[in-house]
């Protein structure tokens, strides 16, 4: 499981992404995260984050029936969402990178080819 600090700062990220895919529900999003492999994700955690992204213009809601149950706000990108999304992925490819290089050059220490400092 994913230590929730790890998470706070991607999980933004994450649901524009999973509303990019799909428009979708609060409680679906939870689903899909949990598919992606992030654990139980509950509502209480996703749904401040979803109100981020609508106070900041980045997603927007459409009331809908439900079979089951009363209506479902269900949430798509707007084009500010779109952009945040690509900035996100930019940013997330950044931080993939440096934190790559970091552990290949400390498993090349481990692996007894010097110190980092002689490096």
């Amino acid at each position: 499981m994913i230590p929730s600090q790890m998470l706070k700062g991607m999980l933004e990220g994450c649901i524009l992404e999973i509303i990019r895919k799909k428009e979708t529900y609060a409680y679906e999003i939870s689903e899909q995260l949990e598919k992606y492999g992030f654990g139980a994700i509950s509502e209480g955690t996703i749904y401040p984050i979803i109100l981020r992204l609508q106070k900041g213009e980045m997603i927007e809601a459409t009331l809908r029936e439900s079979n089951s149950g009363p209506p479902r706000k269900y949430y798509h990108l707007t084009e500010k969402g779109i952009v945040a999304l690509a900035q996100f992925k930019e940013n997330w490819q950044e931080l993939e990178y440096a934190i790559n290089q970091l552990f290949m050059e400390v498993e090349e220490v481990e692996e007894g080819e010097g110190t980092v400092e002689e490096k």
